[in-house]
């Protein structure tokens, strides 16, 4: 069993991974957490949990652990510090601590419009975040995914989407289908340095991913 931790665990798409995580014979999930009291919940499901604040020193989260998912954000509400703060700062310094734990593979849950944060000006400072941290995983020399899907939903995945290092078009996906989409791409031939867009669409994930990888 690969070790795997994921940061942003007690998101919304961050939830949907561990479970996936946990039901899979290959991976044994960590959730990283910031407080205490979020413990109980993974316990719950017995998954391991490791404390760790994004914002402080985290080169402990990553001890012992293969892989890391970053789907960590600040949310929608929060003001451009924290924005900086989490989406890009933390997501380096996360990058960073995996070099020094000699992690196998880093996948990054990015957005869409990551390449020319210009293109949206309500959401400039955060895609310009994530242009950041996505660009320093690619300098970084580890193994790397970067997903970067359209606008989140809370509809039922159906696992069917579409791919492209490049959509030209802009749309929504279910958290169900990307948080698929990021366990996919731990496996270590497939879609390995490489950047992509996903929506909702018609192809199986499994289909898709492989199609991407060739």
């Amino acid at each position: 069993m690969e070790r795997v931790l994921v940061v942003g665990a007690t998101g919304q798409t961050g939830k949907r991974i561990i479970e996936i995580l946990n039901s899979s014979s290959t991976f044994e999930p960590y959730a990283m957490i910031r407080k205490e009291d979020q413990r109980q919940m993974f316990e719950d499901m017995d998954v391991e949990t490791v404390m760790g604040d994004l914002e402080k020193d985290v080169d402990q989260t990553v001890q012992g652990m293969d892989k890391v998912i970053f789907a960590a954000g600040s949310g929608g509400e929060t003001g451009e510090e924290k924005t900086i703060a989490i989406d890009q700062n933390g997501a380096i310094k996360m990058i960073d601590a995996s070099i020094k734990a000699k992690v196998k593979k880093f996948v990054m849950l990015s957005s869409m419009g990551a390449d020319n944060p210009e293109s949206n000006k309500d959401l400039k400072v955060y895609l310009e975040a994530k242009q950041n941290a996505d660009e320093h995983l690619k300098n970084s020399g580890l193994a790397y995914t970067i997903v970067r899907p359209g606008a989140l939903n809370d509809d039922l995945g159906l696992a069917k989407v579409k791919l492209a290092e490049k959509l030209d078009e802009s749309g929504e996906i279910s958290r169900d289908d990307v948080a698929f989409l990021l366990v996919m791409s731990l496996a270590d031939p497939l879609v390995k340095n490489k950047t992509f867009e996903a929506l909702e669409g018609k192809e199986s994930i499994k289909n898709a991913i492989i199609d991407l990888s060739r």
